[in-house]
């Protein structure tokens, strides 16, 4: 049996070694696992700020999507980022990341957003062909960072 349910503190270990295997994936250098348990916990039922999925199947999770809140003033709007969407490799290609995206454009409609928006990297072209697949419209705009030394 396959389910989608909201990550809190009492199934955050659960998905802990699939944000890790995301940030690898990402080739994210200094991965610790004690500060993502204490950022992604702020994500979850009830928050303003957004909200952490799991996707569970068979007993386990094996995917995730994270979604934040923002605004754009563009279209004068709340907005909702899916800021992560991972599936475990040997469960990829059986709808989990669809699934995934579904229920969190439908959580992102329920909180008052506009859209829900994400990007990925340019050649991770099997996120890509999902994003098509769902219905997704790519975007022409640049995506630009700008690193704040702390």
């Amino acid at each position: 049996m396959s389910s989608i349910e909201t990550i809190s503190n009492k199934n955050i270990d659960e998905v802990l070694p699939l944000i890790r295997k995301y940030q690898e994936f990402y080739k994210i250098e200094s991965i610790n696992d004690e500060k993502n348990r204490k950022f992604f916990s702020q994500f979850g039922e009830g928050s303003n700020l957004g909200c952490l999925f799991g996707f569970r199947k068979g007993g386990r999770i094996v995917g995730f999507a994270t979604i934040y809140f923002s605004y754009a003033s563009s279209i004068v709007s709340k907005v909702a980022i899916m800021n992560d969407l991972f599936t475990l490799v040997e469960y990829r290609k059986n709808g989990i990341g669809e699934s995934l995206i579904v229920h969190c454009a439908m959580y992102a409609k329920s909180q008052g957003a506009a859209r829900l928006q994400w990007v990925t990297a340019p050649d991770n072209l099997n996120a890509q062909a999902l994003y098509n697949k769902v219905g997704a419209k790519q975007s022409s705009w640049e995506f630009f960072t700008y690193t704040i030394i702390t």
